[in-house]
């Protein structure tokens, strides 16, 4: 009898605590718990190719390198080196995000042969004219967040939290997001940008879902549409490598001249 009282009242407690959770520790807790589940990929490499739209629907295509470093304590590293077409062939964009200071962000533009700082400013910015901003190609670390759990609800028959995330850090070019977090994976299914003027800009739509070493997730196709322009853009990628031995070395701003 003592031992069905001290489970009943356990019970009860876990209960009364997830009762007494707020919206935003709820939040929180999620942005944590899908942190947590895409630790110790260490590294990554893969082809991406970009295709962007025009308001009429003309297209024009690029294809990528792409290495990301993990970093633990802090933001991950990425390397982006454009192969195609010819007017942006050897163009390298290199990012070190952070968790708790703005982000180091740097572009080398073969055609001036120099390596151009990405300021702080502009992080709001255009990705080599795509609809995708700067900001929105960082690893998202948690801590540049704040969280708020708003609802479940189904996306395209998947069981998601909808919660809004709001940046912490300065000159985001958003005041909010709203995401639909897979349940499941733990990966955002979609994504809703609202500007400064809290009106809704862009939705990213993430398909075609992969796992890797058996843990980790990622969307083979990131489809951005900007609702004001009428524009959008496509990422797509092929040939996912984890674990390869890359290095912080693999991350030199001052070799991204020499890159090939």
């Amino acid at each position: 009898m003592t031992k069905r009282i001290f489970i009943l009242l356990l019970s009860t407690l876990i209960w009364n605590t997830a009762l007494a959770q707020t919206p935003e520790e709820k939040g929180l807790a999620i942005a944590v718990e899908a942190d947590k589940r895409d630790t110790g990929w260490k590294d990554s490499s893969s082809e991406m190719f970009m295709t962007l739209r025009n308001s009429q629907g003309q297209e024009s295509k690029r294809r990528m390198r792409t290495k990301a470093l993990e970093v633990i304590g802090d933001g991950d590293k990425s390397l982006t080196i454009f192969d195609q077409p010819r007017d942006v062939k050897g163009t390298a964009f290199l990012s070190f995000t952070h968790s708790k200071k703005p982000d180091d962000q740097w572009l080398y533009l073969p055609a001036l042969k120099r390596v151009k700082r990405i300021s702080s400013a502009n992080k709001s910015g255009p990705f080599m004219g795509s609809e995708f901003a700067y900001e929105d190609i960082s690893s998202q670390e948690v801590d540049k967040y704040t969280y708020k759990y708003l609802r479940d609800e189904k996306l395209e028959g998947k069981d998601c939290f909808v919660i809004e995330r709001k940046p912490t850090y300065e000159y985001s070019g958003y005041t909010r997001m709203v995401s639909w977090v897979d349940k499941n994976m733990y990966q955002a299914r979609k994504v809703e940008f609202y500007d400064r003027k809290n009106s809704l800009i862009k939705t990213l739509s993430m398909s075609k879902f992969k796992q890797y070493k058996g843990k980790f997730w990622r969307a083979l196709q990131m489809d951005m549409m900007n609702h004001q322009t009428k524009k959008s853009t496509t990422l797509e990628w092929k040939d996912y490598k984890f674990q390869s031995g890359l290095k912080s070395r693999d991350f030199d701003k001052n070799a991204l001249k020499r890159l090939r």
